[in-house]
């Protein structure tokens, strides 16, 4: 069953490297999601399971020791998915990569020297309907006896006139339900995201979300926001669920 949970955003960005001049802008978000993932090894978990979107060439899973790379992002960085400490003994090499949200993971987790628990990883197509998203994490959260999630995904990619998806008035309000539902892991709100409109929104963590709902049911965790913000016009969450 599902132990304990944290949300981070995936945005290429927060790997410095990436980020270039613009890496102090996010040194507070950077914080706030090793915070998360310290949470996450502290209830030791059996597993540790990676949910991110990804293009169709990246859905499915990601066995431990999938490398990944930032270097269509114009840095020479390969990180690889799981394999550091004992918790990485037995990780092989994949003929897959992982794709940008699951490989921002897995430099998050190297940062964060995590040896907790075995890592896989999946990836998820936004276009996923909900209640397939949630039957999803109900298969995740089955797959152990303590299963640990780390959701990556974004809110609304329209918060200012510069965001990728330019000013929607509508992105503010979702933002703030997701915000809220995190906070207080209520997952009925989760679970209820109106598909259609995180569509519009451009919002690329609404499944990732509706898979920790669906593995969320019956957990009884509490939940606590650690940060909440639109740097860039994108809406980004850090929660951690225990």
């Amino acid at each position: 069953m599902l132990i304990a949970a944290a949300v981070c955003p995936c945005p290429p960005l927060l790997v410095p490297e990436v980020a270039a001049g613009a890496a102090g802008e996010l040194d507070a978000l950077r914080a706030a999601c090793l915070d998360a993932v310290g949470v996450l090894a502290a209830a030791r978990p059996e597993r540790l399971i990676v949910v991110g979107p990804a293009e169709c060439d990246g859905r499915g899973p990601h066995p431990q020791g999938t490398p990944g790379s930032f270097g269509g992002f114009g840095v020479d960085l390969d990180v690889r998915f799981g394999g550091w400490g004992e918790a990485g003994a037995g990780a092989e090499a994949s003929e897959r990569t992982l794709p940008p949200s699951l490989a921002v993971a897995a430099w998050l987790l190297e940062r964060a020297r995590w040896q907790a628990a075995p890592v896989e990883g999946l990836g998820v197509g936004e276009p996923l309907a909900a209640e397939r998203c949630r039957e999803v994490g109900r298969e995740l959260a089955a797959q152990a006896e303590r299963v640990a999630l780390l959701v990556m995904g974004d809110g609304s990619a329209c918060r200012t006139l510069k965001a990728p998806g330019y000013l929607d008035d509508r992105a503010a309000a979702f933002d703030a339900e997701v915000a809220r539902a995190l906070g207080a892991a209520d997952i009925a709100a989760l679970a209820e995201l109106d598909e259609e409109l995180a569509a519009e929104l451009k919002a690329a963590g609404r499944a990732p979300l509706q898979v920790l709902a669906g593995a969320g049911e019956g957990a009884a965790l509490k939940g606590e926001l650690r940060y909440e913000g639109a740097p860039y016009g994108v809406g980004y969450f850090v929660a951690m669920w225990s």
